[in-house]
């Protein structure tokens, strides 16, 4: 476990990527559902561990600390951003009131079967975010960009978790499939959702620029994501087959425990130079 802490600029968090204010829309914008999208993964999978064998037993309880702990710093961060941008306040409760009934009404195992999607798709977001980081933190604010940067890396490190807890539970390949592509359309029904309202504070929500570019990233992103999904529900294809991202496997290592500190991550810029 990292206990990460990060202290937020005190100027505005509403465009912490200048060169590219979309990226801050997208990504501010997940991490509205962070708080209820994770303790909802948390749930989930906690509900299986008396069915587990020890060893994934263990792996559970750490995917589990690893998810709360993602989402208190999402919620500390999205306080500052609906304090900034008030409407934002109505698209959390749109996202708590729906989890909150899913979560009601769903099977235990349609729940893991989402909650192993859903990880598939953060990993797949993670192999695709480090391979664009150039031109998606050029100029960001270091703490804001360590923040979803040191997220994603962790999602690499637990990605065959939930999806070894869903097969050890009985779960079938179809049902993976199934709940992958039902967390596939809820995190980017979501995130159109709140982009939208914070592409209208940003004031560009009829710029032509910014749908161009978030046209083309969603296409970019669906590349990488649909394959791992499909992949993930064929016969004998386990999520390990595929590759991690390297930079960020690389990053983690430098946590340091002592000061529970990681280092922020590196700048484009100064990549470059």
């Amino acid at each position: 476990m990292r206990r990460v802490t990060f202290e937020y600029p005190e100027e505005s968090i509403l465009c912490w990527t200048p060169r590219m204010p979309e990226v801050s829309a997208a990504a501010n914008a997940v991490s509205l559902m962070m708080p209820f999208l994770e303790p909802f993964v948390a749930r989930s999978i906690r509900s299986t561990i008396v069915d587990l064998p020890p060893e994934l037993a263990d792996q559970a309880r750490w995917l589990i600390d690893q998810e709360v702990s993602h989402q208190r710093q999402h919620r500390r961060f999205n306080k500052l951003l609906c304090s900034e941008v008030p409407g934002l306040v109505r698209t959390e409760k749109m996202m708590r009131w729906f989890f909150r009934r899913f979560e009601s009404a769903a099977s235990r195992k349609l729940a893991v079967s989402l909650s192993a999607g859903a990880e598939t798709v953060a990993f797949s977001m993670a192999r695709w975010t480090e391979r664009h980081s150039n031109e998606l933190f050029m100029d960001a604010d270091p703490v804001i960009t360590t923040l979803f940067m040191w997220h994603l890396a962790e999602e690499v490190e637990h990605k065959t978790v939930a999806f070894d807890v869903h097969r050890a539970t009985g779960g079938s390949r179809f049902q993976y499939l199934v709940g992958a592509l039902l967390a596939l359309i809820v995190l980017g029904w979501f995130t159109v959702i709140g982009s939208l309202t914070i592409l209208r504070a940003q004031r560009r929500l009829r710029n032509p620029v910014s749908w161009w570019r978030l046209t083309r990233w969603a296409f970019s992103l669906a590349f990488e994501v649909l394959p791992n999904v499909f992949a993930a529900a064929m016969k004998s294809h386990h999520p390990s087959e595929i590759a991690d991202p390297i930079s960020l496997v690389a990053w983690l290592r430098l946590y340091d425990e002592e000061t529970q500190s990681i280092p922020l991550w590196w700048r484009p810029s100064s990549l470059s130079a």
